[in-house]
Parts: C-alpha cells; structure tokens; sequence
C-alpha cells in the first residue's frame, strides 16, 4: 500500500532532518561543546524508545479503531505545536551545567513532534499487517532506514548551503503537515477496517503467504513465543552495532581528523548496513560474512596497533570497511530471527532499547569504565561473540539443512559400502530419495504458521 510506504519514508526524513537543524539552533547558545551534542543525540535515542514503545503498547492494547483516534490526536498536538524554532529566552544565562536547560528545551519545543515522528515505523507496520493479513512488512523498516539515510545526506549537501535556519524550519513544517495527511489517509483505512487479505500480489512487489505464511489479523492462529536467547540477541545484535558506530565515530574524528564528511560517513554506513538486511534475505549469507568479519576483525586491530603511522586514506578505509561488515553481521543475524508479524512491534523496541544502550554505554559507561577509548576493542569482542552465539544456537540457519544433506550422503556411502556399491552417482541419487522421504512425512503436520524466507511485501 503506498499510503504507508510514503508514511514511514516521509516519518523517518524528517526524524533525521530535524536533529541537525535544532542542533545548529542551540550548539551555538551552549558553547558548542561535545557534550551538548551527546546530550542531544540521549534526548533523541530516549524518545525514539518511547515512541517504538507507544506504538508497541497501542497496538497491544488498544482497538484498531482506538489506535486511529489516538494517533491522529497525538498528530493534530504535533502540528498545533509549530514552529519548531527554540525562542531566545531559552538562552542560558549563567555558567552552570546545561543539561537539564537542554533537555527542557528540546521537550518543550520538539518533544511531541519527535516522539510521533519516533512511532511511525512500527505503528505503520502493524496496521499494514492489520490491513493487508499475510503480507511481509519488514522491507518497510528497509523503507525507513532510506529515508532516515536520504535526510543525513541530504543536509549537509543540499538543505544546509541553499537554505537559512528559518527556511529550513518551515520547510520541515511543511513536511510535516504532509506527514500527518499521510497519517490520516492510514488511520482512514485501519477506521474502515478495510482488508484485501484475498488479494495476492505478484512480480517484484511482493507475494502474499498463502503457503507458509502468517498473518497479523486477529483470527491468524497464535505462533510460538520467541525464547528467552531470542530476546536477548534483540537487544545485543543493535545494541553491539551502535556501540561500534558510537566507538568508530570517535576513533576517526579524535584519532584521525574532526571533518564533518566523515561524522556523516559512520552513521551513513550503519543506516546502510540496516537497508541491505531488511531489504531482502539474499543480501546477507552467513559463510561469505563470516570470512568477511574475520578479515575485518584483523584488519582494524591491525589499524589500531599501527595507529598513527598508517596514512588519512588507510584509517577511513579499514574503519568504515569494519564498521559496514560488523554492521552488516550484527543486522544479517538480527534480520535471521525476526519473528512473526504479529510481533513486530516487540521486535522493533527491542531494537531501539538495544541502540540505545549502545549509545548509553559508549556516552555515558565507557568513560567511567576505561581508562582509555576501548569501547571499540569490546565492540569487535562482542561483534564475533553474537556471531559465534548465532552460528551455535542455530536460529533460522539455513546451512542445516547442508548439514543435513551431507549426514545423508554419509549414510548413503555407509549402506554402498556395506553392499559393495562404491557408485558416487547412485549414493547421491539415494540420498536424494532419502530427503524427498524426510519431506513427505514432514508435510503433513505442517503448520501455517511458519513463514516463507523470501517472503517479499506486497504493495497495492
């Protein structure tokens, strides 16, 4: 439905937009220190959990049509809230810490408008799952990550040169009273109930599970619970790719130089890294991966040995190479145990909770932990941990069924040798009758609640 792909893709550019524009608001009036901004970016990642929180417990607790009204409410506040433009009696006056005076600014003048912007991508997900049962909503958090990227980029090249503050604050005004129309035309069809559940996408759009699929409507029968290992990699997996963004981003800007391009090319990468993940299954295979984290394990210890006697280029290459692969681990194995659609609001939480504290770990632990800048040595630590973790538990692998295939060959040789039969064809011709049996038997209790690996969404 592209009601809620512009939703998610309009939701996510502002939530990008805005944090370097109120930046450059009150960087300025508080001495444009690290510490402003680092408690900027905890005021953001707090709110963004509130909001995957909303958008979780709503669509819990509360009735589709109760979900519509509240949001649409919550939307209307937003917008009654414009301009977003701090006024100058917000400025400080004494020499204190400024914590608090930012914080409260930042609630005052753009806490309702972030924390609604913050909930669209799991609200949108499960109304789209409420409104079109047996879709695969997760290439829409793909969606949302292109946008959040497109808004970083975007900025620093296009929106911070061509226009002034007070354009660009009305300009993201604009945006988001297109936002809330988009908003509303969603809440419209969740009020109407409307549902195309016998509608079946086909091409490059997406398919409908019909087969192995699942759906979020509520007379979909209910799926297994997710373990207690589950949930805990939800929140490891992002949490370890945020504390190697957070760790990389400090490493080049202190160690090799304090240029904006590369504050934007971290965060670029990770946003990537999610895209890739969430956009298809294919892009992420485990054993090309698994050899690509090793070389970039050894590559940026090897850069953090040589340190200064490595070149500008080297360091950038071999720290942004790591940081995509690690990311691209971390975010390939979180994709692997996504769960039914009817969870993904938990899903989502977890992986903002996750994020978050990352962030809080590097901002606010580190320091007080180390001695030294090692959150990005525990980062790499951690990363090949979760890997190995994944790799042992087995969670939706799909080399087991490899495994598998080799023990029947095995099988299959052990029962020629034992008849003379030394014909590699033919044993693999029996295997080959053995799995087909193994399938046959396995078809009949199968459930309709497992789910398709290339499942894809399905666009109206």
């Amino acid at each position: 439905m592209p009601a809620y792909a512009l939703t998610i893709f309009t939701g996510a550019f502002l939530l990008f937009q805005v944090q370097p524009l109120i930046g450059k608001y009150i960087l300025p009036w508080f001495g444009g220190g690290p510490g402003v901004w680092t408690t900027c970016m905890l005021f953001f990642q707090a709110l963004l959990v509130v909001g995957y929180a909303y958008a979780h417990l709503s669509s819990r607790w509360l009735k589709p049509r109760a979900q519509a009204l509240l949001h649409v409410a919550l939307v209307l506040a937003a917008l009654a809230l414009l301009p977003i433009t701090p006024s100058s009696r917000w400025k400080p006056h004494g020499s204190g810490n400024p914590t608090c005076q930012i914080l409260a600014l930042l609630a005052a003048n753009l806490g309702l408008p972030y924390f609604v912007l913050s909930s669209t991508g799991p609200l949108m997900q499960a109304w789209f799952c409420r409104t079109h049962p047996g879709a695969w909503p997760y290439r829409l958090y793909a969606l949302s990550n292109a946008g959040s990227l497109l808004a970083l980029v975007s900025f620093p090249f296009f929106f911070e040169p061509h226009f002034t503050r007070q354009a660009q604050a009305r300009l993201w005004s604009w945006g988001l009273a297109a936002y809330a129309v988009c908003s509303g035309l969603c809440a419209l069809r969740v009020w109407r109930g409307e549902s195309v559940e016998g509608r079946v996408s086909g091409g490059d759009d997406g398919t409908r599970n019909t087969e192995h699929g699942t759906s979020n409507s509520p007379s979909s029968s209910p799926t297994p619970r997710p373990s207690p290992l589950t949930h805990a990699l939800w929140l490891l997996l992002p949490a370890c790719a945020s504390v190697l963004l957070l760790a990389t981003t400090n490493k080049i800007c202190q160690d090799v130089a304090v240029v904006p391009f590369l504050w934007v090319l971290p965060l670029a990468i990770y946003l990537l890294s999610f895209i890739i993940c969430f956009d298809n299954p294919r892009w992420y295979v485990r054993l090309p991966f698994a050899l690509a984290l090793l070389a970039a394990l050894g590559g940026v210890c090897w850069a953090l040995f040589k340190g200064g006697d490595c070149s500008l280029y080297q360091q950038v290459a071999v720290y942004g190479g790591g940081l995509f692969v690690c990311c691209m681990v971390c975010h390939g194995e979180l994709y692997r145990l996504r769960p039914d659609p009817s969870r993904l609001t938990a899903f989502y939480l977890s992986i903002a909770a996750g994020g978050a504290g990352g962030g809080l770990f590097v901002a606010v632990a580190a320091p007080i932990l180390f001695t030294n800048y090692y959150e990005l040595h525990w980062g790499l630590f951690l990363c090949g941990l979760l890997f190995l973790v994944t790799c042992v538990t087995g969670q939706r692998s799909q080399p087991s069924n490899l495994w598998r295939r080799l023990g029947l060959v095995w099988l299959s040789s052990a029962q020629g040798r034992q008849r003379g039969d030394r014909s590699f064809s033919q044993l693999l011709r029996r295997a080959h009758r053995l799995r087909a049996s193994q399938a046959r038997t396995r078809r009949a209790p199968f459930s309709a609640s497992a789910r398709p690996h290339h499942a894809r969404l399905a666009v109206c």
